[in-house]
């Protein structure tokens, strides 16, 4: 009887060590599986597979406890495909989930480059002041950061110019109205005096210049130059943000 008391006992305990081992088994499965996707996609992205690199990505997101690292490098993939929304959301999530400072400064980077690429300037500036908050070294961040400050600039005071020239060009509008309705005035006024005179000055001068040169007013000649001034601007403008585009923007190495 002591026998079999002590036998069920050792069984009991064979089986508790059992339980505890399957358990710490299948816990470190899902980290093991999500690495090895990340490996994966590493090397899907390295050779440049960027949509194969994303679903390995993908996969390794959606295992159970997954590491922070699967969202960020899925971000890169996304973001070399050019789905810079996607990827800004990717990058998101990644900061959301990691406590490590300079992760998260990277997160916050790689978001600053994925809205400022997407056209969102505003929202670019505080991802990358966030960045640097938690990791003031980051020189590439201080340079995006200068340049979406200065792009943000440029577009508000071009928004004023627009804004400028729409208030001139509605005061142009009823100062033509008003001079045309004096000139249906005049047209409306008998022959006069104004056509004797005209006709006495043609008799002096028969060769007139002016009679055979196109006449452009003062009003026509200044929207000329305006509308000159501002395509030269608009290409300027373009060459400084092509030449600036193509010495940033660097989305840090996947991890």
């Amino acid at each position: 009887m002591r026998n079999f008391m002590s036998n069920r006992k050792r069984g009991l305990a064979a089986a508790f060590f059992m339980l505890i081992f399957l358990n710490v088994a299948v816990g470190s499965l899902y980290p093991q599986n999500a690495r090895q996707h990340i490996r994966a996609g590493n090397r899907d992205y390295r050779a440049g597979k960027f949509g194969d690199s994303e679903l390995e990505y993908r996969r390794a997101a959606e295992v159970e406890r997954s590491t922070p690292d699967a969202w960020f490098n899925l971000g890169n993939s996304i973001y070399r495909q050019e789905r810079f929304d996607d990827a800004a959301e990717s990058f998101r999530k990644n900061a959301s989930l990691n406590d490590d400072a300079v992760r998260k400064a990277n997160s916050y980077y790689n978001l600053g480059n994925s809205l400022l690429s997407a056209q969102k300037v505003e929202e670019s500036i505080d991802a990358y002041k966030n960045s640097l908050k938690l990791n003031p070294d980051n020189l590439e961040a201080k340079f995006n950061l200068a340049y979406a400050q200065d792009l943000l600039r440029q577009q508000q005071e071009q928004e004023q110019d627009q804004q400028q020239s729409g208030d001139e060009n509605q005061d142009d509008s009823n100062e033509d109205q008003n001079q045309n309705k004096d000139k249906d005035q005049e047209q409306e006024q008998p022959p006069g005096d104004n056509e004797k005179e005209q006709g006495r000055n043609e008799k002096d001068n028969p060769q007139r210049e002016s009679d055979n040169q196109p006449v452009i007013s003062e009003e026509d000649a200044r929207r000329l130059l305006e509308a000159l001034a501002e395509n030269e601007k608009e290409l300027q403008e373009k060459v400084k943000k092509d030449k600036a585009a193509a010495a940033m923007i660097r989305t840090l190495k996947n991890w």
